[in-house]
């Protein structure tokens, strides 16, 4: 029982690293340029894992040839684009709403599944999307929904909700194909493929956008390091040990924790808005991973 309680620890603590680098998200917004983050840390991140996943991985290689192409498909898509339109939406957005958007990821992974994977959409999932697109139009228009007819939306929320879809699709693709490698050489060939990708974007990054300095290294180093390799350790240490829909469901913690960093670290205030739209916007996240009736089934029912 207390080895099973300790297993929380994992995804909590992995949750907790992913609330702190959206704090550095924000904090490099106008400190160093989205590509060039991106690019520091993937290398950072190939560096550190290649001290124990080289090796397998280069043992493992007949293996890894054939999926190449999905290697290349599946680091773009979670290290190169995910990771630049959430640096490009923090220069526009607070930490707190790139958190609702980035808790919405399973709810996502739901609906794509029932679109790519041909999995019956269920009643939650309908609910649980109608709640939180409510609670996101309540969060982006500050609580004044007919606002947003007016004044529109700041470009970081439209931004960081396309992250979300690209994180989803990321996680519909992975768990589609079968690549044969284990966790840790999937998570390195990504980042190798994600690094070559990201270094023509890093030299046509401005001069002054891609310096190194005492206040970006602290940055890329947890970046890079924490967020990049310990973070998916703990993830997948923890998805092992309970399953990932157990999982999932720490991933409604990320806007509760960043809220608390943002307070204490960028000074961001949290108004009633925050708490009213995040809330509904959660509360369809769960709806979806909970009610999991498939929806057909009912209307067939009823037809009869």
């Amino acid at each position: 029982m207390l080895k099973r309680n300790l297993a929380f620890l994992y995804p909590f603590f992995a949750i907790v690293l992913w609330a702190g680098n959206v704090i550095v998200s924000r904090l490099s917004a106008h400190a160093i340029g989205p590509q060039a983050i991106t690019f520091y840390r993937l290398l950072l991140a190939v560096l550190l894992m290649s001290l124990f996943v080289a090796g397998p991985a280069w043992r493992n290689r007949q293996a890894v040839w054939p999926h190449l192409g999905q290697f290349v498909i599946l680091g773009f898509l979670a290290m190169c684009l995910f990771q630049s339109l959430s640096y490009l939406a923090a220069e526009t957005t607070t930490a707190t709403n790139m958190a609702v958007f980035t808790a919405l990821t399973p709810l996502l992974s739901v609906g794509l599944s029932a679109l790519l994977l041909g999995e019956p959409p269920t009643i939650g999932m309908v609910g649980g999307g109608f709640l939180s697109l409510a609670g996101l139009v309540y969060l982006v228009s500050s609580g004044t929904p007919g606002a947003l007819l007016h004044e529109g939306v700041h470009v970081g929320d439209p931004l960081m909700l396309l992250a979300a879809v690209v994180y989803a699709l990321y996680g519909v693709l992975l768990k589609r194909w079968n690549l044969g490698v284990t966790g840790w050489e999937s998570t390195y060939l990504q980042a190798l493929c994600a690094l070559a990708i990201m270094f023509p974007a890093f030299l046509a990054t401005p001069a002054p956008l891609r310096q190194l300095n005492r206040d970006t290294l602290p940055l890329i180093a947890y970046a890079g390091g924490l967020a990049s390799v310990v973070l998916p350790f703990l993830w997948v240490r923890g998805v092992h040990q309970l399953g990932p829909n157990r999982c999932a469901v720490f991933m409604n913690l990320l806007p509760v924790l960043t809220a608390a960093g943002a307070i204490v670290m960028l000074g961001e205030p949290i108004r009633s808005y925050h708490i009213v739209g995040g809330g509904l916007a959660l509360l369809g996240v769960a709806v979806a991973q909970i009610v999991r009736r498939p929806l057909l089934r009912r209307a067939a029912l009823a037809v009869e």
